[in-house]
Order: C-alpha cells, then sequence, then structure tokens
C-alpha cells in the first residue's frame, strides 16, 4: 500500500493533503512557461468561477502524506514544481508541503486564486496570484490586501473575459501601482477573448503588462492532467 492511497487517519495530522493529481507536462502559464514541470494539484476550492478548467478538482481526490509527494515529485527529475488547485491555500497543511519542496531544492511556485492570505507562504516560493475580474464572478473574492505585498519575484495575473474587464484589469494596474511592484500578466479567457484582441488592446494603452496564453491548451487543447 503506498501512501497516496492511505485513509486519513492513517496519516499525521500536520502532513495530510487531498491531492486529485500529480503529473509531469509542460508549463503553460506564467514566467516559467515552456519549462518541464512536475504539478501537484490540490483538491477543493472555495470559489466557482464560470470558466473555470479544472472543475473536476473540487470534490474527490486521494490522501496524500507529504513523503508520498515529494516521492512522486522526484520521479520526474523535472526541477520545476507547481503547486496548484483547486485553491491549495484552502488546505492549511499545503505551506508546511511549500517549505518542504524548497528545501529538497525545487524550484517551486504557488497558483492562487488571491481570496486567501498569502503572506505566510515560503519567501522562496512565486506567489502567482490571479486577480478575479468581473467577468469570472468571484471578484467579489478578491483580497486585495494581498497585492499590497507582493514582491518582484512573484506574479499577478487578470484571466480577463472581454473589453469590460479589461478595463477593470487596467483600472486596478493603476490603482495598486502593480508593474511597480512585480509581473503583470493579462491572459485572455479561453473561448471568450481572442488572444490578438487582447494583445491590440495592450499595445494601444502601452501597458506595461506581459500577455499570457495557455501553452498547454495551444499543446494538447482542454485535456484535464496536461
Amino acid at each position: 500500500m503506498t501512501s497516496a492511497s492511505l485513509r486519513r487517519d492513517e496519516l499525521p495530522a500536520a502532513e495530510r493533503l487531498r491531492i486529485t493529481e500529480i503529473f509531469h507536462s509542460i508549463q503553460g502559464e506564467a514566467d516559467a512557461v515552456g519549462w518541464p514541470t512536475v504539478f501537484v494539484r490540490f483538491t477543493g476550492c472555495p470559489l466557482r468561477c464560470h470558466y473555470c478548467d479544472t472543475t473536476y478538482a473540487f470534490q474527490g481526490g486521494t490522501w496524500w502524506s507529504f513523503e508520498a509527494i515529494l516521492q512522486a515529485v522526484a520521479q520526474s527529475r523535472a526541477g520545476y514544481v507547481c503547486v496548484t488547485g483547486g485553491e491549495p491555500l484552502a488546505q492549511p497543511n499545503c505551506l508546511g508541503l511549500l517549505t518542504r519542496l524548497c528545501d529538497a531544492g525545487y524550484r517551486v511556485s504557488i497558483e492562487t486564486s488571491g481570496s486567501l492570505p498569502i503572506a505566510d507562504i515560503d519567501a522562496r516560493v512565486t506567489r502567482v496570484v490571479d486577480v478575479k475580474t468581473p467577468g469570472s464572478r468571484e471578484s467579489e473574492r478578491n483580497l486585495y490586501d494581498n497585492l499590497t505585498g507582493l514582491r518582484a519575484s512573484d506574479q499577478v495575473k487578470f484571466v480577463i473575459c472581454d473589453r469590460a474587464d479589461y478595463d477593470w484589469s487596467k483600472h486596478k494596474l493603476g490603482e495598486y501601482r502593480l508593474s511597480e511592484r512585480c509581473q503583470v500578466l493579462f491572459s485572455p479567457s479561453y473561448t471568450q477573448l481572442q488572444a490578438r484582441t487582447l494583445a491590440e488592446w495592450i499595445l494601444a494603452d502601452r501597458l506595461p503588462v506581459r500577455l499570457q496564453v495557455q501553452l498547454h491548451k495551444y499543446l494538447w487543447g482542454d485535456v484535464p492532467g496536461r
């Protein structure tokens, strides 16, 4: 029996995590785009963004120990690890796993919805914070205190559904002086907004942001676990 198949009560409480999948793929987003990466996808999310492409991670999953996760990650022989979800920070033990991954020598990033505090995340971790636009239908869940604590090594992402989302995001960019704090990513919502259209808006307004497309979807389409 592997650690991943143990019952919840058979795992140490401080190292107990519900995981949907661990897989090796090409990073399709953020500043590590294109690099072979191990993804650790947590189960569960308190948000319900209408464009979510990982709804299968809302429930289910399997209980894992830190050690079992580290063993699975090591099998890929990749130097990058992306902790994602769902919403990883909805499970408090996520913080301990992030530190263990950093201690093991990996370059680690976390993708978070921005609705939960990020201040206690290990300083070695790159924090990719998704600011929810009105088009997501979850913009009221944004925790804006997170934005004032961003570091140069962090990234903030806006998934943009339409022109109204773009104008809203442009306002937040200036209101929180985000381009002075960290790298800012503007990403078109897949199937809702053409990347070319968003690129033209960014160029017209001369915004100091990085256009991001989801490389993995161009490679494999909407295939879970890629």
